[in-house]
C-alpha cells in the first residue's frame, strides 16, 4: 500500500488514476480549484472529494510516497512547492503510468484524431478474446469501470497517447513518455494552436513521436493521409513499418457492411474514418497474436465510444435519429458530418456545431473550417457567449462564421433557447440530427429533440 496526492485532481483522467489505485487498496488524497461533474460525484462515491476547494501546503507530508502534478496546476503551485521543499517524488500522470507499464508490451495510439476510438475498438477486441491488459483510454466506456487500469499481471497496456502538454514542470507532449512498443498514427491535423502555433511546430511532435518508438517495434500509419506518409518518410525510424487503409466497404439500407478476403461482416459504426480506425485496430490486434477471424468477429460488435458518433436517440419506426459527437476540428467536422451523410443518404441531415475550442475561435485558424460543413442539409453554428467571455471572444456575427465556412446558408446563434427553437422547426421524419461539440451545447441534449 502507497500514499499518493494528486494536484488538481478533479482532471478527467487525473481523477479515472485517483479512483483506480484508491480501488488497489492505496491512500490517495488530492486538491484543485474546481471541480466538476462527472469528477466531483466519482471523487466523492470514492471518498476522496476534497473537503473545500484551493491549495493546502499542509498536506504534503513527509510520508506521501508520490505527488502527481496535472496540467491544470500551475508551476507556483503551494502544493507543489512544499512537494519539491520536501524531495518527494514528483510525476506528470504520463510519466506515472510509463513507470508502472515500462516492462509491459506498450501499444500507444496517436493522432489528431480517433485516438479514443481505436483504442476503445482495440480494448474491446481484448476483452473479447479474454486476453488480460492494463489500458489508459480518454473516455469512459462500456464494459470498463475506469478510464485507467494499471496490474502486476497483464503483459499488454493500451495507451491513448495524447499530444497535448504533459505539466506545467515538464512542457513535452504526453505521448512522449510512452516509448510505445506498437505505435499507431490516425492522421496529422493540426489543432492545439495554443500550445503548437505553427504546422511546423505541431508536425514536429509527431516526429518526435516516431523517433521514440522502440527500434525493435512497429509503427501502423494511416498511408491515406499525405502529411503523414512524408512525416513518416521524412523522419526515417528505426522501426517496422505497416501502412494501412481504410477496410472496403458498402453501405446497404443503412447498414454499413465490411468486405475483406470474401467475407461479408456488418458493423455497428460507420463512415470512411470509422473503416479507417476498425483497419488501425485490426492491424494492432495481430501484431498481439490474435487470429485474423477472431478479430473480425469481436469488431463487428464494436459499438462505439462515448460521443464518437454515438447514437442517443431513435424514433420507435427508426426514421429519425439524434447522434452526439465530440468533434471540434476542422478534419473531425468533416469526417463527421461526411460519415452521417454516406450511413443516411436520403435523410435530411441537420448538423449542429458549437465552436468552443480555444483553436475554433482564434482568428487565423477559422479558415480551416472552410466546406468542413457542405455535406449536411441543415447547418447551425452555435456560439455560447459564455464561452466566448471567458475566453476573451467577441465579435463574432453571421458573417464572418458564413465566410470563413465559406457557407452563406449557415445559420449562426449565440443564445441557447433560439438554437433549440430552429433545430426544432428543421426535425421531421426521415432526418438525422448530428449534434457537435466538445462542450455542452448550451446545456442542450438529445432528450430535447425527441419526436
Amino acid at each position: 500500500m502507497a500514499k499518493y496526492h494528486f494536484i488538481a485532481i478533479g482532471g478527467a483522467v487525473m481523477h479515472q488514476l485517483a479512483l483506480h489505485l484508491k480501488a488497489q487498496g492505496n491512500i490517495v488524497t488530492g486538491s484543485d480549484d474546481a471541480i466538476f461533474d462527472p469528477a466531483k460525484t466519482n471523487l466523492a462515491k470514492a471518498n476522496i472529494l476534497p473537503n473545500e476547494l484551493g491549495w493546502f501546503p499542509e498536506k504534503i507530508t513527509s510520508n506521501i510516497n508520490a505527488v502527481i502534478l496535472g496540467m491544470h496546476a500551475k508551476a507556483d503551485n503551494p502544493e507543489l512547492l512544499q512537494a519539491q521543499a520536501l524531495n518527494i517524488p514528483i510525476y506528470s500522470f504520463p510519466a506515472f503510468i510509463y513507470e508502472t507499464c515500462k516492462d509491459k508490451n506498450r501499444v500507444v495510439v496517436a493522432g489528431s484524431h480517433g485516438k479514443t476510438t481505436i483504442t476503445a475498438m482495440i480494448m474491446h477486441i481484448l476483452l473479447q478474446q479474454k486476453i488480460d491488459f492494463d489500458y489508459l483510454v480518454g473516455a469512459q466506456l462500456d464494459g470498463f469501470e475506469y478510464m485507467v487500469k494499471t496490474s502486476n499481471t497483464a503483459k499488454n497496456i493500451i495507451i491513448e497517447g495524447d499530444e497535448y502538454l504533459t505539466s506545467p514542470l515538464d512542457l513535452k507532449s504526453k505521448f512522449l513518455h510512452y516509448h510505445p512498443n506498437i505505435a499507431i498514427i490516425s492522421g496529422i491535423a493540426w489543432d492545439h494552436i495554443n500550445v503548437f502555433p505553427t504546422f511546423e511546430s505541431y508536425l514536429d511532435a509527431f516526429k518526435q513521436f516516431i523517433l521514440s518508438i522502440d527500434k525493435n517495434g512497429y509503427l501502423i500509419y494511416n498511408e491515406e493521409d499525405d502529411v503523414l506518409k512524408q512525416l513518416v518518410i521524412d523522419s526515417n525510424p528505426s522501426c517496422n513499418l505497416i501502412p494501412y487503409k481504410a477496410f472496403n466497404f458498402v453501405v446497404e439500407d443503412e447498414q454499413t457492411i465490411i468486405n475483406y478476403h470474401q467475407q461479408k461482416i456488418a458493423i455497428k459504426v460507420f463512415g470512411k474514418h470509422n473503416l479507417m480506425n476498425l483497419k488501425a485496430a485490426f492491424e494492432v490486434a495481430k501484431l498481439l497474436g490474435i487470429d485474423e477471424n477472431d478479430a473480425l468477429n469481436a469488431i463487428s460488435t464494436f459499438k462505439g465510444a462515448a460521443k464518437r458518433l454515438e447514437l442517443q436517440y431513435e424514433n420507435i419506426d427508426k426514421k429519425y435519429a439524434v447522434y452526439r459527437d465530440f468533434a471540434h476540428a476542422p478534419s473531425k467536422l468533416k469526417a463527421t458530418v461526411d460519415a452521417v451523410k454516406t450511413q443516411y443518404p436520403n435523410r435530411k441531415i441537420i448538423a449542429v456545431f458549437e465552436m468552443h475550442t480555444y483553436s475554433s475561435l482564434q482568428e487565423n485558424f477559422i479558415h480551416q473550417y472552410k466546406n468542413s460543413l457542405d455535406s449536411a442539409t441543415i447547418k447551425l453554428v452555435f456560439l455560447d457567449e459564455a464561452a466566448l467571455k471567458i475566453k476573451g471572444k467577441t465579435g463574432f456575427d453571421a458573417l464572418y462564421i458564413q465566410t470563413n465556412f465559406g457557407d452563406d446558408s449557415i445559420i449562426v446563434l449565440n443564445d441557447a433557447k433560439a438554437l433549440k427553437e430552429n433545430i426544432l422547426a428543421q426535425i421531421e421524419l426521415n432526418s438525422v440530427l448530428l449534434l457537435m461539440s466538445s462542450g455542452n451545447i448550451g446545456g442542450l441534449t438529445a432528450s430535447d429533440f425527441k419526436i
